[in-house]
């Protein structure tokens, strides 16, 4: 039970309320006093409180009261009720209206510390649950990972989502950008409201105007009624700027004036509407280089980038892909109805070598793949894809006679990948993930004998 927890005792007897602050900051409680119903409601307007023990009968101002006001000030809030033998059927009466449990008078103190701590127990445990749920309904049950760096994003998004600061979400495509975007808005007072998603890099300027402005009637050939954009439908919710590196500076003009005046104008339209929402974008590009090159503007982007999440690469948390394939082994078993339970030794291993330049995205692929093509209960090393399965002969099962630099590495492992091509440059490229230029830069750079 939390030492901090906050409790506030109301009894028009001074004798009780000392020896009820007395029993109860011995627990190490934080106590607070009311002398009156009347004063109780004064106090509980003003301040929260994880408990409430309130006598039942006192003028102008009873228990049922104090009770009713606590509840609809928080309903998680526990209230006892303090009685005398003769107002049992009244205590009776106040658990029919949500109170947690009454107490006699004369107080016992090993009774009233073990009525509170029930009363506090269950309310810790309301709370857990309501925070379970929540975390569901937020998508976080769809951002897996142990390592350090994924615990504190989560951390971070759990003390941003209250706010109403912009976000700037940074890291390279298929590391679960939405996802993080999404739980942002459903942690929200926003939640309630919609969250609207739109890529920035699908649309021509003409028509990501007309998807985030709308149009009046007439307003261009076609436009027969009137349409409201995804900026005013998100009004009171948040929108999603995917890839807004990718948005052309004219568009950055107009998302910048949306920003500072909160308001937009349809397009063919003369009438400014306010709206109300949050901005959280996303990116897989280096915005600072992009303003230095003079592609993205300053001002947007010290507008969008008030609080700065970046999501790593899936190989520098290496310790989550086995969290994640499992998770998507799970999906997938589900979606194909299959009864995979897991992967074998050396299957495991190989999923851990690989670096994913496609991130979550390309492991969730590659596990798809292998639901389909596995034969027994175990995806085996032979249902990967061909490509990790050379990385894995390359790094498992080749000699290590001393430690090596990366240099010495990188050159033996162009040298197997050329030999494994019969020294077809092409296709060692595609392998290698680089381009031909590079790849006979490194050759000549090297000396590795290529014929």
């Amino acid at each position: 039970m939390s030492k901090k927890e906050r409790i506030l005792v109301v009894d028009d007897d001074s004798g009780t309320r000392k020896a009820l602050r007395r029993i109860l900051g011995k627990n190490g409680f934080e106590v607070r006093t009311a002398e009156s119903g009347k004063a109780a409601l004064d106090i509980l307007g003003k301040n929260q409180f994880s408990l409430v023990l309130t006598d039942l009968l006192m003028e102008p101002v009873d228990g049922f009261e104090v009770l009713s006001k606590t509840k609809k000030l928080d309903p998680d809030t526990e209230v006892i009720i303090m009685t005398g033998y003769g107002s049992i059927s009244s205590a009776v009466e106040a658990i029919k209206k949500q109170a947690f449990h009454y107490i006699e008078k004369p107080l016992r103190s090993e009774e009233v510390r073990h009525l509170i701590s029930q009363a506090l127990e269950k309310r810790c445990l309301r709370l857990e649950v309501q925070n379970l749920k929540k975390q569901i309904q937020s998508g976080f049950e769809k951002i897996i990972g142990k390592s350090p760096k994924l615990l504190e994003i989560k951390r971070l998004i759990r003390q941003i989502a209250t706010s109403d600061s912009n976000v700037l979400i940074t890291g390279e495509s298929g590391t679960g950008k939405e996802l993080v975007a999404h739980a942002i808005h459903n942690l929200s007072r926003r939640s309630a409201k919609k969250f609207l998603p739109i890529n920035c890099a699908s649309f021509t300027d003409e028509l990501l105007a007309n998807e985030l402005f709308g149009h009046e009637k007439d307003a261009y050939t076609g436009a027969t009624s009137s349409r409201a954009g995804l900026l005013e439908s998100a009004d009171g919710g948040t929108i999603f700027f995917d890839e807004v590196g990718d948005m052309s500076m004219a568009m950055q003009s107009k998302l910048l004036r949306v920003i500072q005046e909160r308001k937009l104008i349809r397009v063919g339209g003369f009438k400014p509407i306010g709206i109300d929402i949050r901005i959280v974008a996303a990116t897989n590009k280096d915005l600072k280089k992009a303003m230095k090159a003079g592609s993205f503007r300053e001002d947007l982007f010290y507008r969008l980038n008030v609080i700065p999440i970046h999501i790593p690469s899936l190989s520098e948390r290496k310790e989550d892909i086995l969290l994640l394939a499992q998770y998507f082994l799970d999906r997938f078993n589900t979606k194909s109805k299959r009864k995979i339970s897991g992967f074998s030794k050396e299957a495991a291993e190989i999923l851990k070598s690989y670096d994913y330049p496609g991130n979550v995205r390309e492991l969730e692929n590659i596990v798809e793949r292998s639901v389909s093509l596995a034969k027994a209960e175990l995806i085996d090393a032979d249902d990967l894809p061909d490509d990790l399965r050379e990385i894995e002969l390359f790094t498992v099962k080749r000699e290590k006679p001393y430690l090596k630099s990366i240099q010495e590495i990188e050159n033996e492992y162009i040298e197997w990948v050329l030999e494994q091509c019969n020294h077809n440059k092409s296709q060692a490229a595609k392998i290698l993930k680089i381009d031909r230029a590079s790849l006979y830069r490194k050759l000549k750079r090297t000396q590795i004998k290529d014929c």
